[in-house]
């Protein structure tokens, strides 16, 4: 393996790879020709839409895949078939699964904001056990702040971020922009590029005519692309076991594109369409294309006895005080999923309002880097004077 990149702090660069589950087997060719399955729902719409924000079992599933398989589902208006998912084992690269998990085993933060996906509120869990939740409308809640209701509604906390750029948030005052957090860590992302690329290139080989339409959309805008993909964002997700929902806010004729590194042993976590009674058994390099419109989530993510004797024997890498109740912070395990799309508002993104925000908060959006130095607002002053 290649020497352990500077930015991977001290205290873990002895064992950052310790437990990783990269393939033994040899990486291989992305086929474009697979089985094939064509699917009827087995859940009328009414009775998906009432499950929305809530967990599925595996049990409730009638076929999980962990093979190379193309599935469709057939339209009941047209008798046309309609791709749900292309699914390939084994097709990242080792030496880009090692990169993508130095550049973002750490980069999934706590988060409140995920909506249905992070499930019922879980009122008695240790989360909300500190906090006062008032008005609970099944995955949200408002929180009672020194006797007063916040007029937010939030989520269960789980670890999930957006890397790469986001559209404007006029609540906020913000115009478009690479996130707070591809800031922090971008560096990272920068190491974690070719991974994504790599994701974008599986993506072209299967779904090449939704590709062509996301990368022009993408085109349209370059300045909030990532690297020459049809990609503006990445959500990552750290030990987070979604409940039904669907994608909101991007690319509505690209497609989804899914992929996960792994730490540590566990058994479930496979991403399923309840609808259709299937799911998909994604591990290390295998890589996922989904209609995210359909109505998804994942099962839970299991140790036996064993496979927890064996996570709680590896090093630690991640810090997180399981105190705060951030769901999957008891996980000794690690398990980072990745979803790459196109945020479909960007391509109306204003460029000039977006350098603008950077000379602001003195960002190079190229570097990296800060742009003011130290002292440079004192001496400026002083220069007035």
């Amino acid at each position: 393996m290649e020497s352990v990149p500077e930015f991977v702090p001290k205290s873990v660069r002895e064992f950052i790879y310790k437990g990783v589950q990269i393939p033994d087997a040899p990486t291989k060719p992305v086929k474009k020709e697979v089985k094939e399955v064509v699917l009827k729902a087995v859940m009328t719409n009414d009775e998906i839409t009432a499950r929305e924000g809530t967990y599925f079992k595996i049990t409730e599933i009638n076929k999980v895949y962990d093979e190379d398989i193309d599935v469709y589902r057939l339209d009941p208006d047209t008798g046309k078939k309609m791709l749900l998912a292309k699914f390939r084992k084994n097709v990242i690269p080792k030496e880009l699964i090692q990169r993508g998990w130095e550049a973002f085993y750490q980069t999934a933060a706590p988060s409140r904001n995920r909506g249905a996906a992070a499930g019922p509120i879980r009122a008695k869990g240790a989360y909300w056990k500190k906090r006062k939740p008032t008005d609970i409308n099944r995955w949200s809640a408002r929180e009672v702040l020194n006797g007063v209701v916040s007029k937010m509604r939030v989520n269960n906390n789980v670890y999930s971020s957006v890397l790469g750029y986001f559209d404007k948030t006029p609540f906020m005052g913000l115009p478009c922009r690479l996130t707070s957090y591809t800031q922090r860590y971008f560096r990272q992302f920068q190491h974690g590029v070719p991974f994504i690329q790599e994701l974008d290139e599986c993506f072209k080989t299967l779904v090449p005519d939704a590709h062509a339409k996301q990368l022009a959309a993408a085109r349209q805008k370059p300045m909030y692309e990532i690297n020459g993909t049809a990609f503006s964002s990445v959500t990552i997700n750290r030990n987070f076991q979604t409940a039904l929902h669907k994608d909101a806010g991007d690319f509505r004729e690209g497609f989804g594109n899914l992929s996960v590194i792994e730490r540590g042993e566990y058994s479930g976590g496979c991403t399923i369409l309840p609808q259709y009674g299937i799911g998909f058994n994604v591990r290390t390099g295998d890589f996922l294309a989904m209609d995210v419109h359909e109505w998804h989530c994942n099962t839970e993510l299991i140790e036996n006895a064993e496979q927890r004797a064996r996570n709680k024997a590896l090093p630690r890498i991640h810090f997180d005080d399981i105190k705060t109740g951030t769901l999957g912070s008891e996980k000794s395990f690690t398990r980072i999923s990745f979803v790459c799309y196109l945020r479909e508002k960007l391509r109306e993104c204003v460029e000039k309002d977006t350098r603008a925000y950077y000379m602001k908060i003195h960002f190079d959006p190229i570097k990296g880097a800060k742009t003011r130095r130290k002292g440079q607002n004192k001496n400026a002053t002083r220069k007035k004077k």
